[in-house]
């Protein structure tokens, strides 16, 4: 503030010591240069409350308002606070603040009341005006709205605690529901009418009562109000009863028949009439790949989604739900089961069936009549598995007929037969013959049969049957080898001829894929193997070869010992024991002689029988 002042004095005392006291004439200055100043000020004031004369009133009047209001608020929280004051307790209070509560609870209730009051009143005026409606489509139509107001809609029946009026509104539309599904549903018997004699359908538009005035509902109307009221399926239950009695079953238990329809235009007042017909046909039409029967049931589906459904797809998938597990129960019995075939080389003929069935259902997919679930697929699945348990069946069978050769077959005797030359066969490698087990012998009749069957058969099938080859194959290994145990650790012709079935078994496994490969399925040709088998049963053969020349090479040692080095021959006890080890010699060596005859030549010219050849040179 002192530095404002002494602004006013800097034109004449501008050289002056700030802390220097102001003279008379410095104040009288300052006092009229204040004055001057105040009175511009005054008239600056004075020219902006001129010109903003309204909004500096307004402003003043709002004032105004907020003390007034503030005295009035002041006012009125005194008196609230008054009793506080009187009544150090609050027991007023607080019963002031119970029956407030009390009241506003009571208010509540009371417009609660009038609120259900008034909605029984107008559920009650829709639902007379329901049953007094003639046109069903708009009484189901109030139904449908009424449902939700009435009806749990979770199911839980938790119903103790609402209004016994509700319970009898609830059982009035109940009534309304069911007499309408009532009256729908006999609608449409007098709409579809089927011949007593089975075999034909008429279809009407409307109940034949309809042009003469007498009430009726049309068939498309009569639909559209059970599809409001969610009772299609009640509507269509009959209906799908009689098409699978009359229609459906002629159409797929009979061979010679066909399926026709017709749509006979009226004029006039009346409506067009539809006729479906499953009459006989000279022409023989039998099933083989099933397409003829497939396509009269399409036929007779294509009649009642147009005729009946009117291309609606609600009303035909309620139609399929109650009929297509029985259709495809029917087409089961009467066709599927008869034509799975019995014999691996018919099923490649089954596969038209399979085609056939799967072209079938896909073009019920296609016309909306079942759904993509497997569960629709019931067809399908089944042709699916009968080929699959043909095949593990075929399979199973085959092991049990090579299991039975293998163990019941007497390796002791194994001339007995008469024909003992379908036992001498010839070797595929090898110019030479050699004799083999009639067991070996029906085990190969019993894999070629297999592997012919595959060459005829779907991939599935021939796969299967491929593996039972090798199984059976695999089962002489496992089998043989363990039953003559006994047999394979001494000399004897049973050792020899096992060997031989061995050393044929590999040289037949080898030619195998080359006579097969080409005539199996494509998918087949690269997966299914022999070959890794026959190096096992050549290994097999060697083993019971080099186990014989063993045995022999240990008897003829034993048999050289016990001569003691033929010393002293000329005593009786030595000459006994020197005698006694010859004819041990002898015996090994001509047994030896005969067994070594049943083994095959390529086996006489290994290695280790080119050394008991030579221990015999030296021993004779």
């Amino acid at each position: 503030m002192a530095d404002d002042v002494r602004e006013l004095l800097l034109s004449t005392t501008a050289d002056a010591d700030p802390s220097t006291p102001l003279s008379a004439p410095d104040l009288r200055l300052l006092i009229d240069r204040l004055r001057i100043r105040s009175d511009r000020l005054y008239a600056s004031a004075l020219a902006f409350a001129s010109s903003h004369r309204a909004p500096l009133a307004s402003a003043l009047l709002r004032a105004a308002d907020s003390a007034a209001s503030s005295a009035s608020l002041e006012s009125s929280l005194a008196s609230a606070l008054s009793p506080l004051s009187s009544s150090p307790d609050l027991s007023d209070l607080r019963s002031l603040s119970d029956r407030l509560l009390a009241a506003r609870r009571e208010l509540r209730e009371r417009q609660e009341h009038l609120a259900v009051a008034s909605s029984v009143a107008d559920l009650a005026a829709r639902l007379r005006a329901a049953r007094a409606s003639p046109d069903p489509l708009a009484a189901a139509a109030a139904a449908a709205e009424l449902k939700p107001l009435l009806v749990d809609p979770e199911g839980s029946g938790s119903s103790q605690d609402e209004p016994v009026v509700f319970g009898l509104l609830r059982s009035e539309w109940e009534q309304l529901v069911d007499e309408l599904q009532v009256m729908l549903a006999k609608n449409l018997e007098e709409c579809v009418e089927f011949a007593p004699e089975g075999g034909k359908m008429v279809v009407r538009a409307a109940p034949r009562g309809n042009s003469s005035g007498t009430p009726g509902v049309e068939l498309r109307v009569a639909l559209q109000a059970l599809e409001i009221i969610d009772a299609i399926d009640y509507g269509m239950a009959k209906l799908a009863d009689l098409m699978i009695k009359h229609v459906l079953v002629p159409a797929i238990s009979k061979i010679s028949v066909a399926v026709s329809g017709e749509v006979l235009e009226k004029s006039g007042p009346e409506y067009p009439i539809s006729i479906l017909c499953v009459v006989p046909t000279e022409e023989l039409q039998g099933y083989k790949d099933g397409s003829a029967l497939y396509s009269r049931i399409i036929d007779v589906i294509k009649f009642v989604r147009e005729n009946i459904c009117g291309e609606n797809i609600t009303w035909m998938k309620s139609f399929s739900k109650l009929t297509w597990s029985r259709i495809s129960d029917l087409v089961i019995k009467h066709f599927i089961s008869k034509a799975v075939p019995h014999e691996a080389s018919k099923l490649i003929e089954f596969q038209d069936v399979v085609r056939s069935t799967t072209e079938f259902e896909n073009t019920l997919r296609n016309m909306m009549f079942i759904s993509h679930d497997k569960r629709d697929g019931k067809l399908t699945q089944f042709v699916d598995d009968v080929e699959v348990h043909f095949a593990v069946r075929k399979r199973n069978e085959i092991l049990v007929k090579a299991r039975d050769l293998l163990v019941q077959y007497d390796y002791d005797n194994p001339l007995a037969s008469h024909n003992r030359e379908d036992s001498i066969v010839d070797l595929l490698c090898l110019p030479e013959k050699c004799f083999i087990s009639k067991s070996a012998l029906q085990l190969m009749k019993l894999v070629h049969g297999a592997l012919k069957d595959a060459c005829l058969s779907s991939t599935r099938v021939a796969k299967e049957l491929c593996y039972a080859a090798r199984d059976a194959l695999l089962l002489y290994k496992a089998i043989v080898p363990v039953q003559l145990e006994k047999q394979l650790d001494s000399i004897n012709q049973v050792a020899a001829i096992i060997h031989n079935d061995f050393y044929h078994l590999s040289q037949e496994i080898l030619g195998l894929a080359f006579e097969y490969r080409a005539d199996f399925p494509g998918d087949l040709q690269k997966l299914v193997l022999f070959v890794d088998l026959a190096p096992t049963f050549s290994q097999m053969a060697d083993g019971v070869l080099t186990r014989q020349i063993q045995l022999v090479t240990a008897n003829l040692i034993e048999a050289i010992d016990g001569a003691d080095g033929f010393q002293n021959t000329h005593q009786p006890q030595h000459y006994e024991s020197a005698k006694f080890s010859i004819e041990q010699k002898n015996y090994t060596l001509c047994g030896n002689q005969y067994c070594r005859d049943q083994f095959t030549r390529e086996a006489c010219l290994t290695s280790l029988d080119r050394s008991f050849l030579e221990l015999q040179k030296i021993c004779f």
